[in-house]
Protein backbone atom coordinates (compact mmCIF):
# COMPACT_ATOMS: atom_id res chain seq x y z
CA UNK A 1 0.00 0.00 0.00
CA UNK A 2 2.81 2.44 0.00
CA UNK A 3 2.36 2.61 -3.71
CA UNK A 4 -0.36 5.41 -3.23
CA UNK A 5 1.61 7.90 -0.81
CA UNK A 6 4.88 7.59 -3.26
CA UNK A 7 2.51 8.20 -6.32
CA UNK A 8 1.32 11.26 -4.34
CA UNK A 9 4.44 12.62 -3.60
CA UNK A 10 5.75 12.61 -7.08
CA UNK A 11 2.85 14.10 -8.46
CA UNK A 12 2.67 16.75 -5.90
CA UNK A 13 6.49 17.72 -7.03
CA UNK A 14 5.49 17.57 -10.67
CA UNK A 15 3.00 20.01 -9.70
CA UNK A 16 5.62 22.20 -7.81
CA UNK A 17 8.14 21.98 -10.68
CA UNK A 18 5.67 23.15 -13.53
CA UNK A 19 4.33 25.87 -11.26
CA UNK A 20 7.82 28.03 -12.20
CA UNK A 21 6.71 27.86 -15.70
CA UNK A 22 6.42 31.22 -16.76
CA UNK A 23 4.20 29.68 -20.22
CA UNK A 24 6.75 31.41 -22.25
CA UNK A 25 9.41 28.48 -22.26
CA UNK A 26 11.23 29.14 -19.63
CA UNK A 27 10.88 29.92 -15.55
CA UNK A 28 10.48 32.48 -13.70
CA UNK A 29 12.91 34.19 -11.29
CA UNK A 30 16.17 36.02 -12.06
CA UNK A 31 17.86 33.97 -13.93
CA UNK A 32 15.82 34.11 -16.47
CA UNK A 33 14.70 37.37 -16.58
CA UNK A 34 14.98 39.35 -19.61
CA UNK A 35 18.13 41.62 -20.14
CA UNK A 36 16.98 45.16 -20.47
CA UNK A 37 19.14 47.75 -22.22
CA UNK A 38 20.28 49.83 -19.37
CA UNK A 39 21.85 46.86 -17.95
CA UNK A 40 24.51 46.19 -21.36
CA UNK A 41 26.65 47.94 -22.85
CA UNK A 42 25.67 48.33 -27.03
CA UNK A 43 28.56 48.85 -29.34
CA UNK A 44 28.44 49.49 -33.07
CA UNK A 45 31.39 47.37 -34.65
CA UNK A 46 33.09 48.66 -37.76
CA UNK A 47 31.02 48.06 -40.53
CA UNK A 48 30.91 46.58 -44.09
CA UNK A 49 29.66 49.84 -45.59
CA UNK A 50 27.82 50.13 -48.98
CA UNK A 51 30.06 51.96 -51.04
CA UNK A 52 27.37 52.48 -54.11
CA UNK A 53 24.02 52.69 -54.46
CA UNK A 54 22.36 48.95 -54.98
CA UNK A 55 25.59 47.65 -52.86
CA UNK A 56 25.14 45.59 -50.04
CA UNK A 57 26.31 46.41 -46.36
CA UNK A 58 26.66 44.84 -42.46
CA UNK A 59 26.75 46.83 -39.32
CA UNK A 60 27.68 44.35 -36.78
CA UNK A 61 26.14 45.14 -33.07
CA UNK A 62 27.25 43.51 -29.93
CA UNK A 63 26.48 43.85 -26.43
CA UNK A 64 27.69 42.68 -23.17
CA UNK A 65 25.98 42.16 -20.03
CA UNK A 66 26.92 44.45 -17.15
CA UNK A 67 24.55 43.72 -14.92
CA UNK A 68 23.25 40.51 -13.08
CA UNK A 69 22.46 36.99 -15.51
CA UNK A 70 19.48 37.59 -18.60
CA UNK A 71 18.14 35.96 -21.38
CA UNK A 72 17.77 37.15 -24.76
CA UNK A 73 14.66 35.73 -25.68
CA UNK A 74 13.49 36.82 -29.42
CA UNK A 75 14.99 39.75 -32.20
CA UNK A 76 16.48 42.71 -31.50
CA UNK A 77 14.50 45.85 -32.06
CA UNK A 78 15.95 48.34 -34.88
CA UNK A 79 14.45 51.41 -35.99
CA UNK A 80 16.37 53.85 -38.85
CA UNK A 81 15.41 57.65 -38.07
CA UNK A 82 15.11 60.57 -40.42
CA UNK A 83 14.43 63.89 -39.32
CA UNK A 84 11.19 63.40 -37.69
CA UNK A 85 10.34 60.07 -39.48
CA UNK A 86 11.01 56.36 -38.38
CA UNK A 87 11.21 53.10 -40.21
CA UNK A 88 11.65 49.92 -38.52
CA UNK A 89 13.68 47.21 -39.51
CA UNK A 90 12.16 43.60 -40.46
CA UNK A 91 13.68 40.42 -39.20
CA UNK A 92 16.27 38.16 -41.46
CA UNK A 93 14.02 35.91 -43.69
CA UNK A 94 14.16 32.46 -42.32
CA UNK A 95 15.99 33.22 -39.18
CA UNK A 96 15.27 31.26 -35.80
CA UNK A 97 15.97 33.05 -32.94
CA UNK A 98 18.49 31.75 -29.82
CA UNK A 99 16.99 31.88 -26.75
CA UNK A 100 20.57 32.97 -24.82
CA UNK A 101 21.79 33.50 -21.31
CA UNK A 102 24.37 35.95 -20.52
CA UNK A 103 25.53 36.28 -17.22
CA UNK A 104 27.72 39.19 -16.35
CA UNK A 105 30.46 40.02 -18.30
CA UNK A 106 28.94 37.79 -21.22
CA UNK A 107 28.49 39.60 -24.42
CA UNK A 108 26.02 38.86 -27.97
CA UNK A 109 25.76 39.85 -31.31
CA UNK A 110 23.79 40.09 -34.39
CA UNK A 111 24.15 42.19 -37.56
CA UNK A 112 22.29 44.86 -39.40
CA UNK A 113 22.06 44.06 -43.54
CA UNK A 114 21.01 47.02 -45.68
CA UNK A 115 21.39 47.81 -49.21
CA UNK A 116 22.39 50.98 -50.03
CA UNK A 117 19.96 53.88 -52.02
CA UNK A 118 20.53 56.59 -54.23
CA UNK A 119 20.87 59.99 -51.93
CA UNK A 120 18.00 62.11 -52.40
CA UNK A 121 15.78 59.05 -53.45
CA UNK A 122 12.35 59.53 -51.71
CA UNK A 123 11.59 55.79 -51.52
CA UNK A 124 14.88 55.50 -49.67
CA UNK A 125 15.78 56.22 -45.82
CA UNK A 126 18.37 59.12 -45.30
CA UNK A 127 18.75 57.70 -41.95
CA UNK A 128 20.94 59.39 -39.28
CA UNK A 129 20.11 57.68 -36.43
CA UNK A 130 19.55 53.89 -35.87
CA UNK A 131 17.89 52.90 -32.34
CA UNK A 132 18.22 49.77 -31.14
CA UNK A 133 16.21 47.26 -28.34
CA UNK A 134 16.06 44.39 -26.71
CA UNK A 135 13.17 41.64 -26.92
CA UNK A 136 11.05 41.94 -23.62
CA UNK A 137 11.88 45.68 -22.77
CA UNK A 138 10.36 49.32 -24.67
CA UNK A 139 13.59 51.05 -23.67
CA UNK A 140 16.13 51.80 -26.54
CA UNK A 141 19.58 52.82 -27.19
CA UNK A 142 19.75 55.37 -30.37
CA UNK A 143 23.34 55.38 -32.17
CA UNK A 144 24.50 57.55 -35.52
CA UNK A 145 24.00 56.07 -38.37
CA UNK A 146 26.93 56.98 -40.67
CA UNK A 147 26.53 54.50 -43.78
CA UNK A 148 24.76 56.16 -45.97
CA UNK A 149 21.16 56.02 -47.31
CA UNK A 150 19.08 53.01 -46.84
CA UNK A 151 17.36 52.17 -50.44
CA UNK A 152 13.68 51.44 -49.94
CA UNK A 153 11.34 48.85 -50.83
CA UNK A 154 8.63 50.97 -53.03
CA UNK A 155 8.37 53.59 -50.10
CA UNK A 156 10.63 55.39 -47.07
CA UNK A 157 8.65 53.09 -44.34
CA UNK A 158 10.03 49.98 -45.48
CA UNK A 159 13.72 50.08 -45.39
CA UNK A 160 15.42 47.25 -47.78
CA UNK A 161 17.73 46.30 -44.34
CA UNK A 162 17.30 43.64 -42.15
CA UNK A 163 18.53 42.22 -39.03
CA UNK A 164 19.35 38.79 -38.02
CA UNK A 165 19.04 36.66 -35.02
CA UNK A 166 21.57 36.84 -31.24
CA UNK A 167 24.69 34.73 -31.07
CA UNK A 168 26.72 33.93 -28.60
CA UNK A 169 29.96 35.59 -29.10
CA UNK A 170 33.39 34.88 -27.38
CA UNK A 171 33.88 31.51 -25.39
Amino acid sequence: MRAIPLTVTALAAALALTACDDGKGGTSGKNSSACQIGNVSVEIGSASVAPAAGDTGEVPVSLTNQSAPCTLDGFPGVTLKAGGTSATVSTLPGAKPEKLKLAKGDSATFAVSYVRGKDGDTTGVAATSMTVSLPGGDATQSFPWKYGTVAGKGSADKPDATVGAFQQAGD
